[in-house]
This record gives structure tokens, C-alpha cells and sequence, in this order.
């Protein structure tokens, strides 16, 4: 009998292979079929490697959550105490949702099976925590994760609506979070927030 070919890297190219049929096919069109297919492995070895499903798309969760750590370790602003915190936040979410779009699309829609398979909301709560951690240092931790909550928000609505995402809107409701507007010794602009007083009730 042939001994078994060793073979490194096949845990990682079933998890990239999981990420690219869920690009594809979405969630349901998920199965250790699918994947032993799209990774060109035997069926067995999805299941040698990932038991079930959930453990599956746990491991494509953490790897699809880095495309936003990515973005937030390039730009580098969150540590800079100088920086208007709610505009390079804004900033930083135009650079990620002007990427490759279907990756941000992925990267949501994985997220948002937690809410239907328990198994992946301690993943998403990850995602939450490590994009706060940052935000805390700048903030306090209470403002941080309303941040997280609001960027999750306006995030999804471009996702969902496939209207453009505003920078100036991003930097003006995210800046309503902050004390002085985000940055050591600026104003709010009260004129701008008057304008779009019934904007930003709508969502619009």
C-alpha cells in the first residue's frame, strides 16, 4: 500500500477552498463535498482536517476577518493621538469597502451566519473585540464598542442598499460619538449636522 503523501499546506487549501465556494455559491452551497472538490483533496481529508461544517467555517471566518485587520494595520492612524479619530476611521472604511468588493461581501456574509449557527458568534465577537482594542486606547471602552456597532452599521448598509458609501456622512455620525469631534482641540461642525439632521435620521 502507498504510504500517504505528506502534505502540509492541505489544511489551509481546504479553508481557502471553503472561502472561495462560499464567495460562489453562498453559505448553502457550502458542504465537505463542495470543498474536497474546489480544494482538489479527497473527501476524507476535509473531514480529517475539519470535523463538521461549523468547524469549517470557523477557520474561514478568522481568515476572512483579516482583510479589515489588514486595512486597519496599514494605515496606522489609530495610534497617532493627533489623529481626528472619527475622520480616519471614516477613511479607513472607504479604503476597505473600495477594495475588492466581493471579499468585503464574504467577509460579512460569513459574519453574519453566526446568527443562525452558535458556533461562530465567540469568532465574530473576536472580530469585534480586536477592531475595539484599539478604539480603547483613544477612547474610553463603552465608546469604543459603539463605534464597532456604528462602522458594523453603516458597512451593511452599503452592502445591503448598493448605494455609495459617504465618506463625509461616516465621519460626521461616527464623529457624534466623540467628544471634540474625535481630535484634541477641534470643533464640531454644527452646520453640516443641522443640514443633515433629517439624513441621518433615515439612513439615507
Amino acid at each position: 500500500m502507498a504510504a500517504r503523501r505528506y502534505d502540509p499546506e492541505r489544511r489551509q487549501r481546504i479553508i481557502d477552498a471553503a472561502i472561495r465556494v462560499v464567495g460562489r455559491s453562498g453559505i448553502a452551497g457550502l458542504t465537505h463535498r463542495t470543498v474536497a472538490q474546489e480544494a482538489d483533496v479527497p473527501l476524507g481529508s476535509t473531514t480529517y482536517h475539519f470535523k463538521t461544517l461549523d468547524e469549517l467555517m470557523v477557520a474561514a471566518l478568522r481568515q476572512a476577518n483579516e482583510g479589515f485587520a489588514k486595512v486597519i494595520a496599514s494605515r496606522g492612524g489609530l495610534e497617532d493621538p493627533r489623529t481626528d479619530l472619527a475622520a480616519e476611521l471614516a477613511a479607513l472604511m472607504g479604503e476597505w469597502l473600495g477594495g475588492e468588493r466581493t471579499g468585503v461581501e464574504l467577509e460579512y456574509e460569513l459574519y453574519l451566519a453566526a446568527l443562525r449557527r452558535p458556533a461562530l458568534r465567540p469568532v465574530a465577537a473576536e472580530w469585534c473585540e480586536e477592531v475595539a482594542a484599539p478604539l480603547s486606547r483613544r477612547t474610553d471602552p463603552v465608546t469604543a464598542r459603539a463605534l464597532v456597532a456604528l462602522m458594523d452599521g453603516i458597512c451593511l448598509q452599503v452592502l445591503l442598499t448598493g448605494t455609495p458609501y459617504d465618506e463625509a456622512y461616516a465621519r460626521e455620525v461616527l464623529g457624534r460619538l466623540l467628544p471634540g469631534d474625535g481630535a484634541p482641540g477641534t470643533n464640531t461642525r454644527g452646520g453640516y449636522r443641522t443640514a443633515h439632521r433629517g439624513r441621518l435620521r433615515t439612513g439615507t
